[in-house]
């Protein structure tokens, strides 16, 4: 089989690509150069490029670096500013999975012939699961401190039928072990942590105020009354404790209610904050085999590493509903919530963003 790896320069697509061609298949290794602009943290920074490059030298492949900057910047950067000027608070890794690579880096390694497109993700691709006659099931990484199923939840059949996941079986350390064994100089290369556009130095803050400004806003607590004030509206999230303070009972603060154009923001304890349900929108709900029927009982998670959270599903005209069995932490305006079957919660249903 012709497989395109998408090689990031970590140890995990390293690995991928490895045992591909241990597996005797026709590979290419691929590295994006999606970021243009400064950057001192994620990835696809020119040590990346370098580092895929020289793991492909290791391993006899042929090596390409692509330039999709431009449409990282339409189609991620742009939404996420966009985002932040609305109050939402957007997911740019799942974006870039979105728009980026299983978009247009599966299209292109289609139009170039190439059977399969590989990455280094933590889950698994399971072939015709039981009941679902045909279809490709979408799994938890076998590693669940790693497991990143959640960013990959919006994927759908006509994704994975030509996607591949070959480190999904393994832990992080296997990976390690192996790169290492295999002598790849991406062996102890640490994990990358942060959005490849923001750089630590001036951090979200700095990147948005460049780009949209930042405003002032007051804060009130659930009965109305003013209870302080925050230097920058956009930069709130619902949910966050973070900066909030305490109230007049000392106990933390959360984020209730984020009013970007009111410029006010709203915070409670956290049984204030706390909710029962959240609307997805339904254009942005994807369902990796066949629709949930409404009332359908699942698993909710959202975020990365979130904690499930049983739920039932109920799909209306214009939005999904995601009913809680048991109040849970606020889910923001723009953040993906993954669904898992309820029977088998490490198998991903579907997904949709926060109304």
């Amino acid at each position: 089989m012709r497989v395109l790896v998408a090689m990031s320069g970590g140890v995990d697509s390293s690995v991928a690509a490895a045992l591909l061609v241990e597996g005797g298949h026709d590979v290419v290794g691929a590295t994006l150069k999606l970021w243009g602009g400064p950057s001192d943290s994620g990835c696809c920074s020119v040590a990346d490029v370098e580092d895929a490059r020289r793991v492909a030298q290791q391993l006899g492949i042929e090596h390409h670096t692509f330039n999709l900057s431009d449409e990282f910047g339409r189609r991620v950067v742009t939404p996420y500013v966009d985002a932040h000027a609305q109050g939402l608070t957007p997911n740019p890794c799942i974006e870039c999975n979105r728009a980026i690579k299983f978009d247009m880096l599966l299209g292109r390694s289609e139009r170039l012939g190439f059977d399969a497109l590989a990455t280094g993700h933590h889950a698994r691709i399971e072939r015709a699961r039981a009941g679902h006659s045909g279809a490709h099931g979408l799994r938890r990484g076998a590693d669940t401190l790693k497991d990143q199923s959640y960013v990959l939840s919006m994927l759908g059949q006509r994704e994975l039928a030509r996607v591949l996941f070959p480190v999904g079986d393994m832990t992080k350390d296997q990976v390690r072990a192996l790169a290492a064994s295999l002598g790849l100089r991406t062996a102890g290369k640490p994990d990358s942590q942060d959005v490849c556009f923001i750089g630590r130095t001036d951090g979200r803050r700095g990147f948005l105020a460049d780009r949209i400004g930042l405003t002032p806003a007051e804060v009130f607590d659930t009965s109305g009354a003013r209870v302080g004030e925050l230097d920058a509206v956009e930069l709130v999230t619902v949910g966050q404790r973070r900066g909030m303070g305490h109230g007049t009972d000392g106990r933390r603060r959360y984020v209730v209610a984020v009013d970007v154009p009111a410029r006010r923001v709203t915070v409670g304890r956290a049984e204030d904050a706390a909710v029962g349900s959240v609307d997805l929108r339904r254009d942005t709900v994807t369902w990796t085999d066949r629709p949930l029927p409404s009332g359908a009982a699942a698993v909710a998670q959202t975020s990365a590493h979130g904690r499930p959270a049983p739920c039932r599903v109920v799909i209306g005209r214009d939005t999904v509903a995601v009913r809680f069995d048991s109040p849970q932490r606020p889910v923001a305006p723009g953040q993906t919530v993954a669904l898992y079957d309820a029977a088998d919660p490490d198998a991903v249903v579907g997904a949709g963003i926060a109304a």
